[in-house]
């Protein structure tokens, strides 16, 4: 780790080398859509919606038949017709007319207004007043007002939330190509780590690595496949790493990473691929690696939590997901010193004060991973910069 590389050179290394990460596309129900990333840009082939349709239960108008109307004075139009939910009009509108029409109801020809029910009277004789004038076109969405044909409403590679499964059913979308979720093999090293149900004795800690990047790993919309905990032991961890590149497209090993004498991690993925890069200016996270390991990606993450956990969204997660994680601007509350010669990561807590949106650090040790159960997201200090003040306009990646 005497020569360790930008986080900015990092990333550009594994995005260069792993940017043909392909993987399989698969047709799955759209109930089975959530959380998978589409495969080809989903282009609209009708629109929507299909017709004219009324947003409020009322009486479809033309308009210019309610110009100067009130409640002492109405304006008096004769009821033609209703329209049925699910059917077309078969009346139409003209001047002095009206037509009965649900919320989502097709808006019949002439009209080009509804007026809502709340300002409507029946007479009884087939005749309505009328106590508010509508303008041309209120109360109506219009033929292709949220989608014309051609559009692209999802991009390629979106991972798939609820309002897009809506989408694509408003498109009588019934199923859809998504890419294939990757297997991401995950294995804890050290004699000291324990399994979490096991209570720790002496120096012993508890598993909290391969929980956190299993998690991870499955929020990214892949498949993570544990392995057992490997202790410092090279024959031990070399024979688990091969396991999981038989059976993975990707593998993460957290601890051994450093340079002593019982860290394997880079012995280990040295001797089976070209390591990439061993160290990253950052903080926290220098002994992270990546390795290539017959074109599978291999990282060696650093065995403090919340280290491992910030170069697994920096470095890992570009391959898992192609959209953007989401970032929200703040003002930082104190200032941040840095001065390591290194990018630096904070955790920060998100609050809204006085209409302003606050960034508020998060103190810890990078080993201690409770201190982000408070945090929303992290902030990012470039390696050039000495600190950030308070005051100062940040970006922080949310979580």
């Amino acid at each position: 780790m005497l020569e360790v590389v930008s986080l900015e050179d990092a990333k550009a290394a594994v995005s260069r080398r792993f940017a043909a990460f392909e993987r399989d596309v698969q047709q799955v129900p759209l109930e089975n859509a959530v959380g998978r990333a589409i495969a080809d840009d989903v282009v609209a082939q009708e629109g929507v919606p299909a017709f004219d349709r009324s947003t409020v239960d009322g009486f479809a108008v033309v308009a210019s038949d309610t110009f100067g109307c009130s409640e002492a004075l109405p304006a008096l139009l004769t009821l033609v017709g209703a329209v049925e939910m699910g059917a077309a009009p078969d009346a139409e509108c003209s001047a002095g007319t009206c037509v009965r029409i649900p919320t989502g109801g097709e808006v019949p020809n002439g009209a080009d207004a509804v007026v809502m029910l709340e300002y409507c009277e029946e007479y009884g004789d087939g005749t309505i007043g009328v106590a508010r004038a509508v303008a041309p076109g209120e109360n109506i969405v219009f033929e292709n007002d949220d989608v014309n044909p051609g559009d692209v409403l999802i991009p390629a590679n979106t991972v798939l939330l609820p309002h897009h499964v809506g989408t694509l059913a408003s498109l009588g979308v019934s199923s859809c190509e998504v890419l294939a979720q990757p297997r991401v093999g995950v294995i804890s090293t050290g004699d000291e780590i324990v399994p979490v149900d096991t209570t720790p004795v002496a120096s012993q800690m508890r598993d909290v690595n391969a929980p956190v990047l299993a998690a991870a790993v499955e929020a990214c919309g892949a498949v993570c496949v544990r392995f057992p905990i490997v202790p410092d032991d090279y024959e031990a961890l070399m024979t688990i790493v091969k396991q999981a590149l038989e059976t993975c497209d990707m593998v993460l090993v957290s601890g051994g990473s450093s340079a002593g004498q019982k860290d394997n991690t880079a012995r280990v993925l040295s001797a089976l691929g070209e390591m990439l890069f061993h160290g990253v200016a950052v903080k926290p996270g220098k002994p992270t690696m990546c390795a290539d390991i017959q074109g599978k990606p291999a990282f060696g993450l650093p065995g403090h939590p919340v280290a491992a956990y910030f170069m697994f969204l920096e470095i890992v997660r570009p391959l898992l997901v192609c959209d953007r994680s989401t970032a929200m601007d703040a003002v930082l509350t104190e200032g941040l010193p840095s001065n390591h010669g290194r990018t630096e990561l904070v955790a920060v807590r998100l609050e809204e004060r006085d209409g302003v949106r606050r960034a508020v650090p998060v103190r810890g040790k990078s080993g201690l991973i409770s201190q982000l159960s408070s945090a929303d997201g992290y902030v990012c200090i470039p390696r050039n910069q000495e600190g950030l003040p308070a005051g100062a306009q940040v970006r922080a990646l949310l979580f």
